[in-house]
């Protein structure tokens, strides 16, 4: 899932980001607001975890302009303030969940998981596709009762391939889903993350290429 982190707190906005990513999530990052609300304009995200105290463009206010605007990402608030009636405010505001700071990351992840499961197109607990499947919460995959040991981008790509259930996915939307900002456009990642799934997934082959199209679950 693609997640705009919002965060002003340079060290502990990399800390956070590095702990999603390791959890899978492709995160991008806004230092503010104005940036926050650009970045959304642009990119479709999953998620939005986002700092209520920012500057520039508050934190409430950025809730408020994604909920006005009918954004489909799910938000998920950060505060250092444990107040009830800020928790509250903020929940009546547009945020679909809130978390104050400080928090184990372990129920952040958590947190993001199962606001991922209220986006529209809601997935079940275990993607499945023949004798292929994956557990997001446990971050476990596999063939019939084989365990297949994935990297983080390519257990990334498989969700991704699962979730669209047969459809093709082109590489610009596998881009746009497991990597970040942070990915040249003209890097050959996704390739290379397709071939080595592949080998790890074994026969028969389950990935297939459409050409000038994309990948598709076969």
């Amino acid at each position: 899932m693609r997640v705009l982190l919002v965060e002003d707190d340079a060290p502990l906005a990399d800390a956070i980001a590095r702990g999603l990513r390791r959890a899978t999530f492709a995160v991008d990052v806004a230092a503010d607001g104005e940036i926050a609300l650009e970045k959304v304009a642009a990119v479709d995200y999953d998620l939005v975890v986002l700092d209520r105290n920012l500057p520039g463009v508050h934190g409430d206010a950025v809730c408020e302009q994604l909920a006005r605007e009918g954004s489909t990402a799910r938000i998920l608030m950060l505060t250092a303030s444990a107040q009830v009636d800020e928790r509250v405010e903020g929940l009546l505001i547009g945020a679909d969940d809130y978390l104050p700071k400080p928090f184990v990351m372990a129920e952040l992840v958590a947190r993001l998981r199962a606001l991922g499961r209220r986006i529209p197109r809601a997935q079940p607990a275990i993607l499945r596709w023949n004798d292929l499947w994956l557990d997001p919460a446990r971050r476990t995959a596999g063939r019939h009762d084989r365990p297949v040991h994935l990297t983080n981008r390519e257990f990334a790509v498989l969700e991704t391939l699962l979730s669209a259930e047969g459809a093709v996915v082109s590489a610009e939307e596998l881009m746009e889903r497991v990597w970040d900002d942070r990915l040249d456009p003209f890097s050959n990642a996704v390739r290379v993350t397709i071939l080595t799934l592949r080998r790890k997934l074994g026969e028969p082959p389950v990935i297939q290429t459409v050409p000038s199209k994309g990948y598709r679950l076969t």
